[in-house]
């Protein structure tokens, strides 16, 4: 199955959200199971979960081999899943009392399960080599309940031939505005004759998030939703003014792009000059565009600079361990493994994401891949730009890039105005909070 370009992003499929509610609601205090419950005999049994592709698997697989070589009392039960069915499952696990021991876990759902009481704490997990402000991530009521396994940021892939195209320089990313966005965007459009400028930025929740941040806001606070309808008409407003100067493409050309398979994006086929992503799936858009390495944009500000645009590390993905383990100091033993020894990274290298440990990274960066090693490079670059780590989104909070998406289009069709729109997605997401 074609993997589409928001599963992408997001690594986590669809609204498993809803299910995931449901099922943590089911798990009563106190229920026994775990994935750990193995098969009787000697030795600690341990269930690890992941969801990925081939090479996420083969290196995972690879790291629960070594970490069995390493430690011949532990065995580890390794559980691949695809996106779009691994939330409902391990929801319903979780809910039975069988959670996996060790899960991967996804900044759009850990508070779904963090505030349930189905995390284990794991705060004894050694983070204190990770880079400032990345195991803040992993952080529910003040509670360790997920380790960071990767730092991306969110930005915008240039197409350097499109641009060559066009005859025009790329644009100076560390002065740029979302208005010299939209002017950029329109004229390598014209003059490359591409039908997008910057593609995708309807979908984009994190680049939403900057821009709400620069209005002095953030998307979500302990009490809920941490905008309101002003920055999302704002956002809007915005959207529309780019399509008005045909830097966005049309309303069908937007909302199209959503469900496209990864080598069939925009930016990917040379139809689009820009087009949002994170900063870890460079590799993978190169490799999709045919080896062509994208360059990498930092998002525009309100004020042309820089230091002020609100940008974060994100954690790509997270680990997380079931609050219902039989093993919880072998669970928190591979974790603690995985962020600080040289045998995982150099398996893994940064297929999640840079590693958060400055001395990891320092391990394994001659063994990056080019296009690793400009996301390591970038990821550094930014480092005196990068704001506070915005809290995990509260439960029901995960559906915001579907939901922007969903409202964002009917205004870009003209089925209702700006302001219309922003209440709509205001109030949808105010009574999707479980807060």
């Amino acid at each position: 199955m074609a993997l589409n370009r928001r599963q992408f992003l997001i690594g986590a499929g669809g609204l498993a959200a809803a299910a995931t509610t449901m099922g943590l609601g089911a798990c009563a205090p106190g229920s026994s199971g775990g994935g750990s419950q193995g098969g009787g005999g000697s030795g600690t049994n341990l269930a690890l979960a992941w969801w990925g592709n081939p090479t996420r698997n083969k290196n995972t697989q690879a790291m629960i081999d070594a970490y069995m070589k390493a430690n011949p009392d532990v065995k580890i039960s390794g559980q691949p899943g695809e996106f779009n069915s691994y939330w409902d499952k391990l929801a319903t696990q979780t809910a039975g009392g069988q959670a996996p021991d060790i899960i991967q876990m996804d900044m759009n759902y850990i508070a779904e399960y963090g505030t349930r009481g189905a995390l284990l704490d794991l705060s004894k997990v050694d983070v204190s080599k990770f880079v400032e402000g990345t195991v803040d991530s992993g952080k529910i009521n003040d509670k360790l309940v997920g380790v960071n396994a990767g730092i991306n940021s969110a930005l915008i892939f240039a197409n350097p031939k499109v641009f060559e195209k066009a005859k025009m320089d790329l644009p100076d990313d560390k002065t740029w505005t979302w208005d010299q966005m939209i002017e950029v965007g329109a004229e390598v459009a014209s003059k490359a004759g591409v039908p997008l400028g910057v593609a995708s930025l309807l979908q984009s929740d994190a680049l939403f998030g900057t821009f709400v941040r620069q209005h002095g806001k953030e998307l979500f606070t302990p009490d809920g939703l941490g905008f309101d309808v002003a920055e999302a008409q704002a956002w809007f407003d915005l959207l529309l003014k780019g399509q008005k100067a045909k830097a966005f493409g049309t309303p069908e050309q937007v909302s199209e792009e959503q469900p496209k398979p990864l080598d069939q994006s925009a930016i990917v086929v040379g139809n689009a000059a820009m087009q949002y992503y994170n900063s870890n799936q460079l590799e993978a858009v190169a490799g999709a565009a045919g080896g062509e390495l994208m360059k990498m944009l930092r998002g525009p500000s309100l004020a042309g600079k820089a230091t002020e645009r609100k940008t974060w590390y994100k954690a790509s993905m997270l680990w997380s361990a079931s609050a219902k383990t039989k093993n919880p100091e072998a669970a928190i033993a591979w974790i603690n493994w995985f962020a600080n020894t040289p045998d995982a990274a150099n398996i893994d290298l940064a297929e999640r994401g840079i590693p958060p440990n400055t001395e990891i990274l320092a391990e394994v960066k001659p063994k990056l891949s080019p296009a690793q090693q400009a996301v390591a490079k970038y990821i550094s670059d930014i480092k005196t730009e990068v704001a506070t780590t915005p809290i995990a989104p509260p439960p029901g909070g995960g559906t915001i890039a579907t939901v922007i998406f969903r409202h964002g289009t009917d205004v870009l069709f003209g089925k209702t105005s700006s302001a219309e729109g922003a209440q709509k997605f205001v109030d949808e997401m105010k009574s999707n909070l479980k807060v």
